[in-house]
């Protein structure tokens, strides 16, 4: 099977954001994506931690519809979820010598038209699927894969929901956008507590915010939001757990471009402002890459690799940013990026020497949830970045 270049793509996510190109597992050892051979879609299978990328096709007995979705598993066999008849179907996709083997785990109906129904981003371990069923009024979560018995309902949540972002290590708290009254607020739902809901990120009252991306180690979040310019939204950053109020960097404006944040550097516990994020910039000239730390004032302009799954990639926590993409002569590859170093005004500024940061003060801790019954022991649970009015926000 020949497998052609990547397909150029205007899927947008519910925000607006561009849909990348591929989709990542949270650990980063496996990716998935629909490819092309002539006019045919096929799911195929990234496997990323091994000494090359290599690509596995997983065709089906027919060609896939473009709205097909492809999440890859932590064991390696990729979820396929497909629309037919206001019945959405989901199996296992896994190979087996020369074809391909598929498990099928059941469906999720939604026979009112009115109900959109898509995959949240890969879960922690690897081990369990989500998806979001948004109706007019309010929205179903769903776990689609890993469990006893099929598609499992969790729970109903008031209002629409978009987004999807994990905040913790264990796949218990997932971050939503939902939208009610006409203002979109990002809220928590904890999925041990039966998906009981809680706020997360006010800023403003009248405001629309979002999360865009959050890293469970450092707790940096990066959130898009209208409350600076309102009728504008804008890329702002704040640390889950603290007592500062989101800041909304001047460098991350650029006009006429949309601009995405895709990875947060890991590993970065105690510093989250140091952590390097990779940004998507999409403009009249292209697509390009942007790598920004929030402790500067800059943002380093990088071109995209040839091919690249536009929107996709992964950091290590040593600071090396990889890049899937597909050429024609080049149809899996992985480029890989050093993230620039911090300059030196910044480390003057921070009071660092070249050798190492300078001690610092520990985080607030976050909120415990309150105790259940029967008492087990309690993940950390989130607590809203800021509730202050906007005459407190920081420009950094």
């Amino acid at each position: 099977m020949t497998v052609c270049a990547i397909e150029p793509s205007a899927d947008h996510e519910d925000d607006g954001t561009p849909r990348a190109g591929c989709t990542i597992a949270a650990e980063g050892a496996y990716a998935a994506r629909l490819a092309l051979s002539g006019d045919c879609r096929y799911p195929e299978r990234w496997t990323l931690d091994g000494p090359e990328p290599y690509a596995v096709p997983l065709p089906g007995n027919q060609p896939e519809q473009p709205g097909t979705e492809v999440h890859p598993m932590g064991d390696g066999r990729v979820l396929v979820h497909r629309v037919a008849a206001g019945r959405h179907l989901f199996s296992l996709l896994y190979p087996t010598g020369p074809g391909t083997g598929e498990l099928p785990l059941g469906a999720v109906e939604c026979p009112d038209g009115a109900t959109r129904l898509r995959l949240l981003p890969p879960a922690p371990g690897g081990e369990r699927a989500y998806a979001l069923a948004v109706g007019p009024r309010s929205t179903t979560l769903w776990q689609v894969a890993g469990g006893a018995f099929g598609p499992e309902y969790l729970a109903e949540i008031p209002g629409r929901c978009s987004g999807g972002v994990w905040l913790d290590r264990a796949g218990r708290m997932l971050a939503v956008d939902r939208e009610t009254g006409g203002r979109t607020k990002a809220v928590v739902v904890d999925l041990e507590r039966g998906g009981e809901v809680s706020p997360l990120l006010q800023i403003a009252a009248d405001s629309d915010d979002r999360v865009l991306l959050a890293d469970p180690d450092s707790g940096l979040l990066l959130i898009r939001s209208d409350a600076p310019s309102p009728g504008r939204d804008r890329l702002g950053w704040g640390v889950l757990g603290s007592t500062l109020p989101v800041r909304f960097p001047e460098c991350l404006r650029l006009p006429e471009c949309t601009v995405t944040p895709f990875a947060i550097q890991p590993g970065q516990v105690l510093t989250p402002e140091r952590c390097a994020v990779a940004l998507r910039f999409d403009g009249s000239f292209g697509s390009w890459i942007g790598v920004w730390r929030p402790a500067e004032r800059q943002v380093h302009h990088l071109p995209a690799p040839e091919g690249w799954l536009a929107g996709a990639g992964l950091w290590t926590a040593d600071g090396e940013l990889r890049l899937p993409y597909a050429t024609a002569e080049s149809p899996c590859g992985l480029a890989r990026l050093t993230a620039p170093a911090m300059d030196e005004e910044t480390r003057a500024a921070k009071g660092e020497s070249p050798d190492g940061p300078a001690q610092r003060a520990p985080r607030v801790p976050l909120e415990p949830p309150a105790p259940a019954a029967p008492p087990a022991p309690a993940a950390p649970r989130p607590v809203p970045l800021q509730e202050a009015p906007l005459a407190r926000l920081v420009t950094n």
